[in-house]
């Protein structure tokens, strides 16, 4: 089978995607509308994958630019005569699939484009509708989004839900002592004040969505009532300046490590240094950064928006707060640490709900299942 994927970028749950795409039998071709102006994927695309080199993925997309990518990508398409295009997100690379009258198309839903995008314009919903309407299949990686796409005109018997995953065997816990504390090698680890110590930790860019700024204020609190108390930050973005002006109001800024961008390859040490991952995000389906946490045994304590409430039940593998409360996430840090000696339990069985929902490998194979639908179904 001949294989488009569509993107807007090349990100590492594209990497994911393409490697494993790379080791079937299935001939596969990487699309990429945009440049990407901030690299967060360090390896290379897979080499079994052929990159097409086309009028998109030179800038940002533009609107203005639609009728000239719909014939260059009607160009590609007589080219490469694919079975099938896997394309996503739902506004700008389904839309331009669907436009371009190519049937088949599977239309993968990146989360942020059903749950933040879609309701933003009379634009942006015209969009989703008309693409959805006209989409063959549906894939996406929570229920939520599922329920959001039906909404907007998807019919639901053309639909699959799998959490994208991650590698279980790349991400793992790091071995603990009988108190539940980090042992092994520390050479990496950002100064710390004593054994006593608790270190938080958050993977998430620095934007509006994501909540960086509620777990900051909370940090200020927390560290305000506990001198032992540490925070590492991987990444960054355009709320950068605003967090670290919280961090240096409130007296904390020495007590917060900035890890900057981390590729795949290294990110699991850092997810070994903490001792609890908050994810403060107002928008996620199934978040990655959450299932990597998971997979390295790590407590979680998160938002309790819809996507996250699928995979954390309070109090047994993680703990919820109130989304954008900062006061109610002060609580569950404050409360998560008089309880550290519970993190071990907690910790086995964030790695158990990895183990059992999380898988990449095993999940993987709902995407191949779903291609022999969408062929099967054109082929009717």
């Amino acid at each position: 089978m001949k294989i488009i994927y569509f993107s807007k970028n090349y990100t590492p749950h594209d990497y994911r995607f393409l490697s494993s795409l790379s080791n079937t039998s299935h001939e596969v071709f990487f699309l990429q509308l945009e440049a990407t102006i901030r690299q967060t994927e360090d390896r290379p695309v897979p080499e079994n994958v052929q990159q097409i080199l086309w009028a998109g993925g030179q800038r940002e997309f533009r609107w203005r630019d639609v009728p000239r990518l719909t014939f260059e990508l009607r160009r590609v398409i007589k080219e490469i005569r694919p079975d099938l295009i896997h394309a996503g997100p739902i506004q700008n690379c389904a839309f331009l699939a669907v436009l371009s009258g190519f049937r088949p198309v599977l239309t993968m839903s990146w989360g942020y484009d059903l749950v933040r995008d879609a309701d933003k314009s009379a634009w942006m919903q015209w969009l989703t509708r008309y693409t959805l309407r006209r989409a063959q299949y549906f894939t996406c990686d929570a229920n939520v989004t599922r329920e959001k796409a039906i909404a907007y005109g998807m019919n639901p018997q053309k639909t699959v839900v799998f959490p994208w995953g991650v590698d279980l065997e790349h991400f793992h816990p790091r071995a603990r002592d009988g108190k539940g504390r980090n042992v092994g090698p520390k050479s990496h680890k950002p100064k710390i004040e004593n054994q006593k110590s608790i270190t938080l930790f958050c993977s998430r860019s620095w934007e509006s969505i994501y909540g960086v700024d509620v777990l900051a204020k909370a940090f200020v609190k927390v560290a305000a009532q506990n001198p032992n108390l540490n925070l590492i930050l991987l990444g960054g973005g355009s709320q950068g300046p605003h967090i670290r002006q919280i961090f240096m109001s409130g007296g904390v800024l020495d007590r917060v490590h900035f890890g900057g961008q981390v590729g795949q390859r290294d990110l699991p040490r850092w997810y070994h240094m903490a001792d609890i991952y908050i994810s403060p995000s107002h928008v996620d389906g199934s978040s990655v950064t959450l299932m990597e946490a998971l997979a390295s045994g790590l407590p979680s304590i998160v938002s309790d928006i819809p996507g996250n409430k699928e995979w954390i039940e309070d109090g047994v593998n993680g703990w919820l707060f109130r989304d954008g409360d900062v006061d109610d996430l002060a609580e569950k840090i404050l409360h998560a640490i008089k309880n550290k000696r519970s993190f071990k339990k907690i910790g086995e069985a964030a790695r158990k709900t990895a183990e059992q929902k999380a898988d990449w490998k095993k999940n993987f194979g709902k995407l191949l299942e779903a291609y022999n639908h969408v062929i099967a179904r054109s082929e009717r």
